[in-house]
Formats: structure tokens, sequence, C-alpha cells
């Protein structure tokens, strides 16, 4: 330990800075745009949806199936191959990393997020369905106003745990040279060869960031048991 300088990590602090702030962005607009669509893939299936259901059953299983790193590399070499061919313009229509990472943390966690719905549309009691249909509620407003309300204060603490995960994944963009906490740090360690004191560094950071939301987890777990036993 006499031997590191960790004076480099604090000359580095804007450079990582830049790259924790690409990191939590990616982490909030992937689990906005995948909660959206795994609510609506939850919901399809939920409501048995003809043709609609099967396909979202076979999305869901594919995609919780392969690694993200496998997404990631399929989405960013074959996409633009076939939106060219679909095109007809005879070459690939290059989509860039960032709209690659964007698209495919928002499509891979939609499965993710869609069944920690489903589960939480099943612990609904069936009281709160035949109580909406004796109001002659339609099923929209029902869902809207009645069903996901409950979910989302079941199922909360599994969606936060859910999203800590997606925040250590945004490590994976280094394949699209993104430049995320870790790349960042890491190119600095490989130019200054400081590799122990910058990894220590950012091993520090997410340790700090997920123990706090996992602090959050403990909580509000805590609470949505007190409120369903009332």
């Amino acid at each position: 330990m006499n031997g590191l300088d960790f004076s480099v990590v604090a000359d580095a602090l804007p450079y990582l800075w830049k790259g924790l702030q690409f990191s939590l962005t990616l982490t909030v607009v992937a689990f906005a745009a995948g909660l959206v669509l795994g609510v609506a893939l939850a919901l399809v299936q939920h409501l048995e949806v003809p043709v609609l259901s099967p396909l979202a059953k076979v999305y869901v299983a594919i995609m919780r199936s392969i690694p993200l790193i496998m997404v990631l590399f399929w989405f960013f070499f074959l996409v633009p191959l076939i939106i060219g061919a679909m095109m007809n313009s005879g070459r690939p229509v290059p989509i860039g990393g960032l709209w690659t990472a964007i698209i495919t943390f928002s499509l891979f966690e939609a499965a993710y997020y869609s069944e920690i719905i489903r589960v939480g549309l099943r612990s609904v009691n069936k009281g709160q369905y035949e109580a909406a249909k004796a109001l002659s509620l339609s099923t929209a407003t029902t869902y809207r106003s009645i069903v996901l309300p409950q979910v989302f204060r079941i199922t909360s603490p599994i969606i936060l745990n859910q999203t800590i995960i997606l925040f250590q994944d945004t490590s994976l963009v280094y394949v699209l040279s993104l430049t995320d906490l870790t790349g960042a740090a890491s190119k600095i360690a490989q130019l200054n060869g400081t590799l122990v004191e910058m990894y220590l560094f950012i091993a520090l950071v997410y340790l700090v960031i997920c123990t706090s939301a996992s602090q959050l987890v403990a909580v509000l777990r805590k609470r949505t048991r007190i409120a369903t036993t009332r």
C-alpha cells in the first residue's frame, strides 16, 4: 500500500465524474423506458391478449436467457445491416454506440421489469377487480387507478433492486467505446499505469452507491410489509 499513489485519483475526478454522470443517466433512461415497456408486456400477458401474449412470453424468455453483452453486440452489428437491407441502401445504417446502449438496455431491462410487474399483478386481491367491475369501471381505468398503484407499491423494493443491477451493468458499455465510470477509470489507469489505485477507487464508488440504494430497498420492503399487513 505504501507504493500506491492516490493523488492521480484526485486529479482525474472531473473526468471520472463525467463517466459517473453517463452511467447514472443511462441507468435513469433505461429504467424509465424499460419500466414502461415492462408494464406493457406484463399487462399483455396478464390480460392474455390474443397473439400479443404469446409473443410477449417469447420475448421475455429470450431476453432473460441471453447475456446482456451479447445483446449489445448483436444490436450494434446486426441491426444496422437489417436496417440497410430494409432501406435497400446496400450498406449498413449506423446507429451509434449511445443509441445502441440506450435501446439495448431499455429492451433488455423491460423483460425483467415485466416479470416483476406480472408477479405484482397476481398478488392483487381478486376482490379489487370484482369491485371495479361492480362500479362499471373500464379495464383501462381499473388498471390505471386501482391495480397498478398497488402493484408499484408492492413491487417497488424488487424494482429498485433490479435497477441497482442495471446500474452495475452499465459498465458493459465499454464494448461500444463509450465512457462510463469504469471506462473513464480504465483509460486513466492505462495512461498513467495506476490500475490498482483507479480500480480501488471506482470499486469504492460502486460500493457506496449500491449499498445506499440497498438500504433504501430494505426501508421500502419494510414499509411495504407493514402496508400489506394492515
